[in-house]
């Protein structure tokens, strides 16, 4: 648990500064992070030194002080030392430890309100409380981002993600599931939706630089007020299922910029299937090998310029036209006109729906 390596690092701070010892156990005398070797007072002692009224136990080796939590006792603190400022060291070092836990669970609490408010558990009113208990913001601008890396789960993902926006101490970033990592980032005065696609490219960048890994970054509409964030969250899951379906070839997307994919993603597939069986009767796209399906999407991608789509792919234009002939016997399409060049661009991203849903089955 992080709040331990936190606590580790300030009992050895303390050791240092004072050379005094310390040790921190817990209600059942288990040490949680020490700074030295020494043997811990006896069980009993331990135990009257709880179930007494004390707040501070001194002998003429060690002084115990209580830690709680919430108003209940938590831990024991032990220090060694006889030096005359060890009262007082002690004494810090119970404040401190006490200010760490709370901070610890305020966090802990954040988290688990963000993730409950993302599924929809409060209702308006409930979420507005809560937020305001918190000391959340409940009418600042907001966007959600979601990562999903290409890999399986990687520890260092989520490391990465919260050392990226280490600064922003505004942002939360919490995980529902293993499927990807919400980041709930509150927009700057100065930032409009423009700059999200730019946050988004570089979590994208940093993710491969820093985890080495490949990722899809998906983000939401903006938001202004805090009981919006549920929708936000759809949103932003939308953008990503749509984006993997249609868009394979890229790794960013917004949900105000999925274009016609997010047309086809809400047909019924039995509408998608009659589309299909209109247009190509027996054939499938299935049939096209990878040479003319990449001649094709290059083709789309340069507006159906046949010069510039020779040039890329380094092929006569004559060559071109043939494979697009041949295109249209089989199915009946010449791409190289308008109408024709929709309808197979449709259809592309149909069959890709369909795929997409019979997987699901």
């Amino acid at each position: 648990m992080k709040v331990f390596q936190v606590l580790q690092k300030c009992l050895n701070d303390w050791k240092n500064i004072s050379h005094l010892d310390f040790c921190l156990v817990d209600s059942d005398d288990n040490i949680c992070v020490t700074t030295c070797s020494r043997q811990l007072p006896s069980s009993k002692k331990l135990e009257d030194f709880r179930e007494s009224d004390a707040l501070c136990l001194s002998n003429t080796s060690c002084s115990l002080y209580k830690i709680m939590d919430n108003q209940q006792l938590a831990y024991i603190l032990i220090l060694w030392g006889t030096d005359p400022s060890a009262s007082t060291i002690g004494e810090l070092a119970v404040c401190q430890i006490e200010s760490l836990l709370t901070a610890y669970a305020e966090k802990s609490d954040k988290n688990v309100f963000m993730q409950n408010l993302l599924l929809g558990n409060y209702g308006e009113i409930d979420a507005f409380n809560k937020a305001k208990k918190l000391h959340i913001s409940t009418s600042v601008r907001r966007c959600i981002f979601l990562a999903e890396t290409k890999q399986n789960k990687d520890e260092n993902v989520l490391a990465t993600i919260r050392n990226i926006f280490s600064a922003r101490t505004r942002d939360f970033i919490t995980a529902l599931d293993d499927s990807g990592i919400i980041i709930i980032h509150e927009l700057q005065s100065t930032e409009e939706f423009q700059d999200m696609r730019r946050v988004a490219h570089m979590l994208v960048d940093m993710l491969n630089t820093e985890a080495m890994t490949s990722a899809w970054v998906s983000y939401s509409n903006l938001t202004d007020n805090i009981h919006h964030l549920p929708s936000a969250y759809k949103e932003a899951k939308t953008a990503l299922e749509v984006g993997k379906i249609f868009y394979a070839q890229k790794n960013v997307f917004g949900y105000n910029r999925l274009g016609i994919g997010r047309l086809i993603y809400q047909l019924p597939v039995e509408i998608c299937e009659m589309f299909i069986d209109e247009f190509f009767k027996e054939e499938t796209l299935d049939s096209i090998d990878d040479e003319t399906l990449a001649t094709i999407r290059t083709f789309f991608e340069n507006n159906l310029n046949l010069s510039e789509t020779s040039r890329q792919l380094y092929v006569h234009r004559n060559t071109l036209v043939y494979r697009f002939e041949k295109l249209q016997k089989k199915f009946g399409l010449d791409i190289r006109t308008f109408e024709d060049a929709l309808t197979f661009k449709l259809a592309m991203m149909v069959v890709d729906y369909i795929k997409y849903s019979q997987n699901l089955k």
